[in-house]
């Protein structure tokens, strides 16, 4: 029988933690009360306020998109603006999403290397006041970043002391965030221990002046859900409708709850994390030396920004499955997993090898 396939397209293409599957089969015998009045529910809220250390409110939900939809609609209205970097997935991958169902505007701001600053933020502050332009009210960030740069917590409490030296909010996408954790750029070049990562995890969030946070963990190990976590605890005042009313009211909340329990108390986000970084920075290195590849950018989290020889491009997304993320010019973006085998990582960089030579 030949070995399960990888692909490097997504991290969203791995398998469910073993962990993550006995969980599910903990709450899967018998009756509970629905719409996550139940212990299991309860349960994931309590190991996520534990791992911030702070009393948060906490909202389930189905995925990512339904994350930020939810969260951004929470903190701004149909007049008002989010401000973005141009390719936040908020912006370029949910088709529209929060723009539809929120009735506010997004301000994408050119960023190459991912990173919203203060001074990207300021000029968008000269029509407060002016009624015939959209408001601005809310600041959205990714961690890691769709390009894989990652926010220091320095850098996430300076966008947090401008949000509130000018009465804005500040959302942070985390799909990727435990890999941010772990990374060695926001632990001083080291690779973290698991209280390390606990700090820096704190440290880039509610420790910064994060509003609002879409804890992702589907990338991470989990079968579905995301959770909404909300520091500024005004914001959870209708928290509660806006979910039902975007559909990421899930019944069986149970079976999100008893997810994140797992993922959280039995260290399952770290190991992950720590496990796909460490994938992604050897296949970084293994392909630098290969004639005609040069490395984007540091490999901080899982993803590896590539250019690639041209006449390597179709072959090698045909037998490992990966996006471009530009076409022109052949930068590929390859996506390692936790469950990344070595073995698919080591035939990458053999195959690559022989076509570019």
């Amino acid at each position: 029988m030949s070995a399960p396939r990888n692909l490097f397209s997504s991290d969203n293409s791995s398998a469910v933690d073993p962990r993550i599957l006995s969980a599910l089969g903990t709450v899967d015998r018998s009756h509970a009360w629905a719409y996550g009045d139940d212990d299991a529910t309860r349960g994931g809220i309590d190991a996520i306020r534990r791992i911030f250390d702070t009393e948060c409110d906490v909202f389930f939900v189905y995925n990512g998109t339904g994350a930020n939809v939810v969260s951004l609609s929470a903190a701004t209205r149909s007049h008002e603006a989010v401000i973005c970097t141009e390719m936040a997935h908020i912006n370029e991958d949910e088709c529209g999403a929060p723009e539809a169902f929120g009735g506010y505007k997004l301000h994408g701001v050119a960023a190459p290397d991912g990173k919203l600053t203060p001074e990207h933020l300021r000029p968008f502050l000269r029509v407060r006041g002016f009624e015939h332009a959209n408001q601005p009210r809310t600041i959205s960030i990714t961690q890691a970043t769709e390009i894989g740069s990652v926010y220091l917590p320095e850098e996430v409490a300076a966008l947090g002391a401008f949000a509130r030296e000018h009465d804005l909010y500040l959302h942070m996408d985390g799909a990727r965030i435990a890999n941010a954790a772990v990374s060695d750029i926001a632990n001083g070049g080291t690779e973290p221990s698991l209280a390390g990562a606990i700090e820096t995890l704190r440290a880039m969030t509610a420790g910064a002046g994060v509003d609002l946070l879409s804890f992702g963990a589907t990338k991470n190990g989990l079968m579905f859900g995301e959770a909404i976590v909300v520091f500024r605890r005004d914001l959870a005042d209708h928290m509660a409708y806006i979910r039902k009313q975007a559909t990421q009211l899930h019944s069986k909340m149970r079976y999100v709850g008893a997810q994140f329990a797992a993922w959280i108390d039995e260290n399952v986000w770290y190991e992950n994390a720590v496990a796909a970084n460490r994938k992604a920075r050897r296949l970084a290195a293994e392909i630098a030396g290969i004639s005609g590849v040069k490395i984007h950018s540091p490999v901080y989290g899982n993803g590896v920004f590539a250019y690639l020889p041209a006449a390597a491009i179709e072959p090698l997304r045909e037998e490992f499955g990966f996006y471009l993320w530009d076409v022109t010019s052949g930068l590929a973006r390859l996506m390692v997993s936790y469950d990344t085998r070595e073995e698919f990582v080591d035939a990458f960089v053999a195959r690559l090898k022989e076509l570019a030579a």
